[in-house]
């Protein structure tokens, strides 16, 4: 690949494998500024994002990066100024990418409001279908009576599904009708209570947070296990339901699954209405397609419809990544857009879809740990193998079918209450442990190199 397709290629990764909100929050503004015999500079947009990327995630867009330059690179990251123009290109750089570039680049937020809304998220853009129909009706019911119907409303499900859509959803309509909304992850909510705490200006941010008539908070189960954050939820909570003030929260999981979670929180979650989101079926993922194409103003075959949609079947976005792929290749090209084209585009993505056999995730953690399957199922609870158990539990449970009884039956004929504490085990620690992050991610990519499309 050229630089600026490679980086391009990699943002794209990076989207689907952070998340949106995040994606948005860190790497939305970055920029490639040069490329110069194995070296990136990279623009973000303040110092923040900078701290933020170098600590977690520098690493990962190196050896990104790498992989699709053919060789070993080295990235820096700056924090981007108006003199981030074209003019610093390098010559490696293709004209018409340094022509459109020429612009400074947008701040991290020009596409957010101060209320933290994206304005394209509305409930008209959002593709109902048999997984979603309860979670939608709900936002709908919510954004219509805010605070008097399903307080608190909590939506839950697998990411990439549509849960921060409907939240911004819900905070578009409730603004139009003249409502103060704000919109918050939970990494976000933290690290503004940690800064107003290091500048003793906890009055000002409780403020921002109480003084609403609807607050929306995405992915509160990065909240669970961090105390104080709790805490300062806990009052949060209580101030704006004793007013009759909505509450939206999402999370990946139900909030009894939430294991390190204050009971207290936990008990508040459940009052109102729990709506799930499950992976949308096959006419819904083709309906999805069909929307974001006609929203870019795209046209899709129905059979690359079809064949795009038969692929990627865990998340919405995904789905939206393998079309912006899809498009991207054809634009790059110039070749029609046909079902050969989606297959040689999606290669890598619908290598993934395979049929992965329990047998082989747990082979494959043995193997990168070192230790025999027998090992890996035996009674022995010899330290050295707790956590590649764990982490077959975690990647039995996220790649296949098995339900914990039968996981634990694979493992040596564990209770599906120990494969369960060893899933949510996995979980919490993935959000503090960058090593545990790494090599859960290097075991997947074994995983689907090692197996082959069925």
């Amino acid at each position: 690949m050229r630089p600026e397709e490679a980086w391009q290629s990699v943002l794209g990764e990076l989207e689907v494998s952070m998340g949106r909100s995040s994606f948005l929050t860190w790497l939305h503004a970055a920029r490639m500024l040069t490329y110069e015999d194995g070296h990136f500079i990279i623009a973000v947009a303040n110092g923040y994002a900078k701290q933020w990327l170098e600590q977690r995630k520098l690493s990962e867009i190196k050896r990104l990066l790498s992989a699709r330059m053919g060789r070993s690179v080295e990235v820096t990251l700056t924090v981007m100024t108006s003199n981030s123009t074209a003019s610093s290109q390098s010559p490696t750089t293709p004209p018409l990418i340094a022509a459109s570039q020429a612009q400074p680049a947008p701040a991290a937020t020009a596409s957010l409001s101060s209320d933290g809304l994206l304005p394209r998220y509305t409930f008209d853009a959002f593709v109902v279908g048999p997984g979603n129909q309860v979670a939608y009706a709900a936002a709908r019911s919510v954004a219509d009576h805010p605070g008097q119907s399903y307080n608190p409303l909590f939506l839950y499900g697998g990411s990439g599904l549509g849960k921060t859509h409907l939240l911004h959803a819900i905070g578009n309509f409730v603004k139009q009708r003249g409502l103060v909304c704000r919109y918050v992850n939970s990494e976000t909510f933290s690290n503004e209570l940690i800064a107003a705490i290091r500048t003793q200006s906890q009055e000002a941010f409780r403020s921002k947070y109480r003084l609403v008539d609807v607050l929306l908070l995405d992915d509160v189960q990065f909240i669970a296990g961090k105390e104080f954050i709790q805490e300062e939820l806990f009052h949060t909570f209580n101030t704006l339901y004793s007013a009759n003030k909505q509450i939206v929260l999402t999370s990946d999981r139900a909030p009894r699954m939430m294991v390190t979670l204050e009971e207290r929180l936990r008990s508040r979650f459940e009052w109102g209405l729990m709506a799930d989101i499950s992976p949308p079926d096959l006419e819904t993922r083709m309906a999805i397609l069909q929307h974001k194409a006609a929203q870019m103003g795209r046209e899709l075959p129905m059979e690359v419809v079809e064949f795009v949609a038969r692929q990627i079947q865990s998340n919405v976005r995904e789905l939206e990544g393998a079309l912006t792929r899809l498009l991207a290749t054809a634009d790059i090209t110039g070749r029609p857009i046909t079902v050969q084209l989606a297959r040689d585009a999606l290669s890598d993505l619908t290598g993934r879809r395979v049929n992965i056999t329990p047998s082989q995730v747990i082979e494959t953690v043995a193997a990168y740990y070192n230790i025999s399957v027998a090992e890996m199922v035996s009674p022995s609870r010899n330290k050295e193998l707790v956590q590649p158990r764990q982490v077959a539990m975690y990647l039995l449970r996220q790649e296949t079918d098995a339900s914990l009884p039968e996981i634990g039956a694979l493992l040596g004929g564990r209770d599906h209450t120990t494969v369960l504490h060893g899933v949510e085990r996995i979980r919490m620690r993935l959000e503090v442990e960058e090593q545990l992050r790494r090599d859960i991610m290097h075991i997947r990519e074994r995983l689907y190199l090692n197996t082959q499309p069925s």
